[in-house]
């Protein structure tokens, strides 16, 4: 099963992650800081942040070979320290291929060592059935809806809470 890595992310990245982010299919699903257009010089800019950040974060989604996507995590602070939050994208390309549901499993292993939270969650849009199915399939359960807690494309949405507790 090592047609899917996370790795680090590497300034040859930084073309083909352009490619695959500049999806406005990819945008509809993610926070309004993901630049769109996204270009290759956002791609720089992201990998030349992330290259420097310790402990590392911040993935590379490679699938047999190629760049397929992006997974990060947010370490929670102060009284929560004991959660992390997860977040990802695969190109729209790669969908339909298991990809998300593989390399959550690999995000969640590298979390569980690295850190030991009590907590890992993932907030998704209401729209995003797909998303939510992944989760599923990596033991996540739904904590909660969180009504009107998202504005995305002039639009208020509910968000979903996905959690996986330890």
């Amino acid at each position: 099963m090592n047609r899917i890595i996370l790795r680090p992310w590497q300034k040859e990245d930084a073309q083909q992650l352009a490619a695959i982010a500049n999806n406005r299919n990819i945008w509809n699903n993610v926070r309004d800081s993901f630049p769109s257009p996204y270009t290759v010089m956002d791609a720089l800019q992201w990998i030349n942040k992330e290259s420097t950040t310790q402990p590392l974060t911040n993935f590379a989604v490679v699938y047999e070979g190629k760049l397929a996507g992006s997974m990060g995590i947010i370490l929670e602070k102060d009284v929560y320290s004991n959660c992390v939050e997860i977040g990802y994208f695969i190109g729209e390309i790669f969908w339909g291929k298991g990809i998300a549901t593989m390399a959550i499993s690999r995000l969640c292993s590298y979390i569980d060592k690295q850190f030991e939270p009590t907590r890992i969650m993932a907030r998704v849009f209401e729209h995003n059935k797909a998303s939510m199915k992944v989760l599923e399939k990596n033991g996540f359960h739904l904590e909660g809806v969180q009504q009107k807690a998202a504005v995305k494309n002039n639009m208020v949405l509910d968000v979903h809470v996905w959690v996986k507790l330890k």
